[in-house]
Protein backbone atom coordinates (compact mmCIF):
# COMPACT_ATOMS: atom_id res chain seq x y z
CA UNK A 1 0.00 0.00 0.00
CA UNK A 2 1.28 3.65 -1.27
CA UNK A 3 1.32 5.90 1.92
CA UNK A 4 -1.16 9.20 0.94
CA UNK A 5 1.11 12.42 0.47
CA UNK A 6 -0.24 14.44 2.85
CA UNK A 7 -1.78 17.78 1.91
CA UNK A 8 0.56 21.50 1.71
CA UNK A 9 -0.39 24.63 0.80
CA UNK A 10 0.47 25.97 -2.58
CA UNK A 11 -0.76 29.54 -3.83
CA UNK A 12 -2.02 30.07 -7.15
CA UNK A 13 -2.05 33.44 -9.66
CA UNK A 14 -5.32 33.92 -11.88
CA UNK A 15 -5.07 36.29 -14.42
CA UNK A 16 -7.22 37.31 -17.65
CA UNK A 17 -7.02 40.41 -19.87
CA UNK A 18 -9.83 39.47 -22.86
CA UNK A 19 -13.06 38.48 -23.10
CA UNK A 20 -15.30 38.33 -19.81
CA UNK A 21 -12.36 38.23 -17.51
CA UNK A 22 -14.45 38.26 -14.12
CA UNK A 23 -16.41 34.67 -15.34
CA UNK A 24 -12.80 33.19 -16.36
CA UNK A 25 -11.55 34.01 -13.00
CA UNK A 26 -14.88 32.75 -11.02
CA UNK A 27 -14.56 29.36 -13.89
CA UNK A 28 -11.13 28.89 -12.54
CA UNK A 29 -11.58 29.26 -9.27
CA UNK A 30 -14.57 26.77 -9.34
CA UNK A 31 -12.11 24.50 -11.34
CA UNK A 32 -9.40 24.74 -9.14
CA UNK A 33 -11.60 23.89 -6.27
CA UNK A 34 -13.09 20.84 -7.67
CA UNK A 35 -9.60 18.89 -8.77
CA UNK A 36 -8.51 15.89 -6.93
CA UNK A 37 -6.52 15.79 -3.09
CA UNK A 38 -7.29 19.74 -3.59
CA UNK A 39 -9.63 22.25 -1.20
CA UNK A 40 -9.68 25.82 -2.13
CA UNK A 41 -8.95 28.05 1.21
CA UNK A 42 -9.34 31.17 0.23
CA UNK A 43 -9.33 33.53 -2.52
CA UNK A 44 -8.03 37.17 -2.83
CA UNK A 45 -9.67 40.68 -3.39
CA UNK A 46 -9.70 41.13 -7.38
CA UNK A 47 -7.35 43.64 -8.83
CA UNK A 48 -7.15 45.46 -12.18
CA UNK A 49 -3.66 45.94 -13.45
CA UNK A 50 -2.24 46.87 -16.44
CA UNK A 51 -0.06 44.39 -18.96
CA UNK A 52 3.93 44.31 -17.32
CA UNK A 53 6.30 43.57 -20.33
CA UNK A 54 2.96 42.59 -22.61
CA UNK A 55 0.28 44.10 -25.04
CA UNK A 56 -3.32 44.26 -24.52
CA UNK A 57 -6.14 45.36 -21.89
CA UNK A 58 -5.93 45.49 -18.15
CA UNK A 59 -5.76 42.24 -16.46
CA UNK A 60 -8.22 41.29 -13.11
CA UNK A 61 -6.06 38.94 -11.04
CA UNK A 62 -6.38 37.44 -7.74
CA UNK A 63 -4.19 34.80 -5.89
CA UNK A 64 -5.80 31.80 -4.46
CA UNK A 65 -4.30 30.03 -1.30
CA UNK A 66 -5.25 25.73 -1.53
CA UNK A 67 -4.85 22.90 0.57
CA UNK A 68 -3.28 19.68 -2.04
CA UNK A 69 -2.03 16.65 -1.90
CA UNK A 70 -0.62 17.29 -5.37
CA UNK A 71 3.05 17.79 -5.92
CA UNK A 72 3.97 20.92 -7.41
CA UNK A 73 4.44 18.99 -11.00
CA UNK A 74 1.24 17.61 -10.96
CA UNK A 75 -0.41 20.98 -9.88
CA UNK A 76 0.75 22.84 -12.44
CA UNK A 77 -0.69 20.24 -15.11
CA UNK A 78 -3.87 20.21 -13.45
CA UNK A 79 -4.05 24.12 -13.73
CA UNK A 80 -2.36 24.06 -17.26
CA UNK A 81 -5.86 21.79 -18.04
CA UNK A 82 -8.15 24.44 -16.11
CA UNK A 83 -6.43 27.17 -19.12
CA UNK A 84 -7.16 24.61 -22.19
CA UNK A 85 -10.46 24.03 -21.26
CA UNK A 86 -11.43 27.35 -21.15
CA UNK A 87 -10.04 28.09 -24.49
CA UNK A 88 -6.30 29.49 -23.56
CA UNK A 89 -4.11 30.00 -26.37
CA UNK A 90 -0.25 30.65 -26.70
CA UNK A 91 0.73 32.66 -29.91
CA UNK A 92 3.78 33.69 -28.52
CA UNK A 93 5.04 34.79 -24.90
CA UNK A 94 3.15 37.43 -23.11
CA UNK A 95 0.41 37.60 -25.47
CA UNK A 96 -3.16 38.52 -24.24
CA UNK A 97 -5.26 35.77 -22.90
CA UNK A 98 -8.39 34.97 -21.82
CA UNK A 99 -6.87 33.17 -18.36
CA UNK A 100 -3.64 32.68 -17.22
CA UNK A 101 -2.82 30.52 -14.38
CA UNK A 102 0.56 30.65 -12.74
CA UNK A 103 1.71 28.38 -9.71
CA UNK A 104 3.29 30.80 -7.19
CA UNK A 105 4.70 28.91 -4.48
CA UNK A 106 4.29 25.31 -2.82
CA UNK A 107 4.78 23.93 0.38
CA UNK A 108 6.99 21.65 -0.77
CA UNK A 109 10.03 23.76 -1.41
CA UNK A 110 11.74 25.33 -4.52
CA UNK A 111 12.16 23.64 -7.69
CA UNK A 112 13.88 24.29 -10.79
CA UNK A 113 13.26 22.61 -13.22
CA UNK A 114 12.88 22.97 -17.39
CA UNK A 115 8.73 23.07 -16.57
CA UNK A 116 8.49 24.61 -13.39
CA UNK A 117 10.79 27.40 -11.04
CA UNK A 118 9.11 27.37 -7.62
CA UNK A 119 8.75 30.48 -6.10
CA UNK A 120 7.64 31.46 -9.38
CA UNK A 121 10.80 33.50 -10.68
CA UNK A 122 9.06 37.08 -11.31
CA UNK A 123 6.45 37.41 -8.61
CA UNK A 124 8.85 39.42 -6.42
CA UNK A 125 8.40 42.02 -9.21
CA UNK A 126 4.58 42.12 -9.78
CA UNK A 127 2.45 44.31 -7.70
CA UNK A 128 -0.34 42.38 -9.74
CA UNK A 129 0.66 39.34 -7.87
CA UNK A 130 1.85 40.31 -4.48
CA UNK A 131 -0.99 42.47 -3.56
CA UNK A 132 -3.55 39.85 -3.75
CA UNK A 133 -1.08 37.48 -1.70
CA UNK A 134 -0.84 40.25 0.89
CA UNK A 135 -4.31 40.25 1.01
CA UNK A 136 -4.81 36.46 2.02
CA UNK A 137 -0.88 35.49 3.78
CA UNK A 138 0.82 39.29 4.06
CA UNK A 139 2.99 37.46 6.87
CA UNK A 140 4.35 35.09 4.36
CA UNK A 141 8.00 35.21 3.90
CA UNK A 142 9.38 33.76 -0.02
CA UNK A 143 12.40 31.81 0.38
CA UNK A 144 15.43 33.60 -0.63
CA UNK A 145 13.01 37.16 -1.39
CA UNK A 146 11.64 38.11 2.15
CA UNK A 147 7.95 39.16 3.68
CA UNK A 148 5.52 39.04 1.00
CA UNK A 149 4.69 42.99 2.68
CA UNK A 150 8.51 43.96 1.75
CA UNK A 151 8.44 42.79 -1.45
CA UNK A 152 4.81 44.62 -2.08
CA UNK A 153 6.82 48.04 -1.17
CA UNK A 154 9.41 47.58 -4.07
CA UNK A 155 6.50 47.25 -6.36
CA UNK A 156 4.80 50.67 -4.93
CA UNK A 157 5.07 52.48 -8.88
CA UNK A 158 3.14 49.83 -10.54
CA UNK A 159 -0.55 50.21 -11.08
CA UNK A 160 -2.45 47.43 -8.96
CA UNK A 161 -6.21 48.85 -8.20
CA UNK A 162 -7.90 46.77 -5.49
CA UNK A 163 -11.76 46.74 -7.09
CA UNK A 164 -14.31 47.15 -4.95
CA UNK A 165 -17.30 44.77 -4.38
CA UNK A 166 -19.37 45.96 -7.26
CA UNK A 167 -16.72 45.36 -9.18
CA UNK A 168 -15.60 41.94 -7.48
CA UNK A 169 -17.68 39.67 -9.02
CA UNK A 170 -17.32 36.42 -7.49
Amino acid sequence: MTPTAPFRLAWIGLGANLGDRHAALSEALAAIGALPQTELQQVSARYLSQALDAEGPDFINAVARVRTRLAPLALLEALQGIEQAQGRERPYPNAPRTLDLDLLLHEAGALASARLTLPHPRLHRRAFVLAPLADIDPDLMIDGLGPVRALLRDCAAQRCERLGAADARP
